[in-house]
């Protein structure tokens, strides 16, 4: 690893985070929740950028996420309308749909009414009961006020470009100064310098195509259909009058490698669409990606750990990228706060990467399936459309909506109840609170139905660390109990009398 020779500074921060995205800022505000030190360091300057704002840039976060925010009183301020979220809602006359759409696979869709919701009984109705769409750039913004008013300490323009650590701490240069912290978390993108310092093994597979972004003004629009294409060369989706998503199998060649100039995406839209009269007259912004799919052997090297698109990359598609980050950061962000301060049981922090790797390895897979339908050909033309009819029946659009909105998701805990492992149900208690707003203190939650003194008195001696709720609820779902971790994920799920020892092994598992 990289050594600076440089006096290091002698004030020391339980935790510093690689990157000011929303799954760093995010992460930070865990960590200030749970009472440790932060200090976010941040490679650019100006957290401004007009990429964030292009349309393609609107990002649909799922059930989890939406959970995970009005866990920590977030959500009213990621649904506040956004400029770019309110002018892509303005849906054009050719995007309109009799049909609500629910999500896609490979820009297959599948809508709101298709699915069927009795498959999932114990996700109760209510505030995140749906995925929202919204923009990166407003998403960065709402957590880095929360972050700030928490008392995080944000540094722009000092990238992480050399470390080393010992086994008590983790010495960081960033913007020529040199930092000391507990615990690193490496949270600065798929180009993670953190990750390729800290020596972490990154496998995966190559990409198959170069994707791109762009707003253009077309000298004439009229002659570029509107909505997602296939074609023999690729992919493209238009929405007039000048944002263009492309999708050219060529291995990956073009990412990165050159400037973006008007006439070479005027070159590949005319490759792509088969319209050779296309004129772009103007080139306003653009990006490029790939379906580049990597992630880390493991999640932890010492007192470094990986978490977002520094731990796991692949294609934009479908948007999971974002909401599999977030994950990330509130499975982490309380675990490494128990560390931090001594409380934590063992195992804790290491469990961190037992449950997200898998979780990783599957968003994965779910992104090169869409790629190996998306490949120029007939045999993936007739892949699609098998998959399309799939996708039209009542089951497919279940089974997709439960994989695209993240519902599927569950722990292996090792207990065979079917809450546990799985996100806590949304409960309606009888004062008129639910059971989200009863997690934003970042502790855990007994939650009590019958009122037992002894499970009070159970867990009396972490009280510190589990808030204990007796009230009952319009719709228990013949639960008696349950204690919920700090993420909201069920611990331990109780149908008929609650066994007290049952819910002291269960907590002091996890606190």
């Amino acid at each position: 690893m990289h050594a600076s020779s440089r006096t290091v500074a002698p004030s020391i921060h339980d935790v510093i985070v690689a990157g000011a995205g929303p799954v760093g800022l995010f992460l930070a505000c865990e960590l200030r929740l749970a009472g440790v030190s932060v200090l976010v360091l941040e490679q650019t300057d100006n957290p401004q950028s007009p990429l964030k704002q292009l349309p393609f840039g609107i990002r649909g976060l799922s059930i989890p996420t939406v959970e995970a925010f009005h866990r920590r009183g977030l959500l009213d301020a990621v649904k506040a309308p956004s400029p770019v979220a309110n002018a892509s809602a303005s849906t054009p006359h050719w995007m309109q749909q009799p049909r609500r759409a629910g999500g896609h696979f490979a820009g297959m869709q599948f809508y709101l009414d298709q699915v069927d919701r009795s498959k999932w009984p114990t996700h109760l109705p209510g505030p995140t009961d749906a995925g929202i769409a919204t923009d990166m750039q407003h998403l960065e913004s709402v957590l880095a006020a929360r972050a700030l008013t928490m008392g995080v300490e944000i540094m722009r323009g000092a990238g992480v470009d050399g470390l080393r650590q010992s086994d008590e701490h983790v010495d960081i240069h960033a913007g020529g100064q040199t930092f000391r912290a507990r615990w690193l978390v490496g949270c600065d993108g798929g180009r993670s310098t953190v990750r390729k310092i800290g020596g972490f093994e990154f496998a995966g597979t190559e990409p198959e195509f170069t994707g791109y972004s762009v707003e253009v003004a077309l000298a004439d629009p009229q002659l570029l259909p509107p909505g997602r294409h296939y074609t023999a060369t690729g992919m493209y989706t238009f929405q007039p009058p000048g944002t263009v998503a492309m999708v050219d199998f060529d291995g990956g060649a073009f990412h990165r490698t050159q400037p973006i100039t008007r006439e070479y995406v005027e070159s590949v839209l005319r490759r792509i669409s088969g319209v050779d009269a296309l004129n772009v007259t103007a080139l306003r912004l653009a990006a490029t990606w790939t379906d580049r799919a990597f992630q880390a052997a493991t999640y932890r090297e010492g007192r470094i750990l990986l978490a977002g698109d520094a731990a796991h990359v692949h294609s934009p598609l479908g948007g999971q990228g974002l909401n599999l980050g977030l994950g990330d950061a509130m499975n982490l962000g309380w675990k490494l706060a128990a560390t931090i301060r001594g409380d934590a049981p063992d195992g804790l922090l290491d469990s961190y990467e037992t449950e997200r790797h898998p979780v990783g390895t599957r968003i994965l897979d779910w992104s090169r399936a869409q790629v190996g339908l998306m490949r120029p050909g007939e045999s993936s033309r007739a892949l699609a459309a098998v998959i399309r009819d799939l996708i039209g029946t009542r089951d497919g659009a279940t089974y997709f909506a439960e994989r695209v909105w993240g519902l599927s998701l569950r722990y292996e805990l090792g207990d065979k109840h079917p809450l546990v492992g799985r996100s806590a149900p949304d409960f309606m208690l009888a004062d008129g609170s639910r059971l989200g707003e009863h997690l934003r203190n970042g502790k855990g939650l007994l939650l009590d139905f019958g009122t037992d003194a002894s499970l009070q008195s159970t867990v009396r001696h972490w009280s510190e660390r589990i808030t204990y709720c007796a009230s009952d609820a319009g719709d228990k779902l013949g639960l008696s109990a349950l204690l919920v971790r700090p993420d909201g994920i069920v611990a331990w799920a109780g149908d008929g009398a609650a066994d007290p020892e049952q819910v002291a092994q269960a907590a002091a598992r996890w606190f």
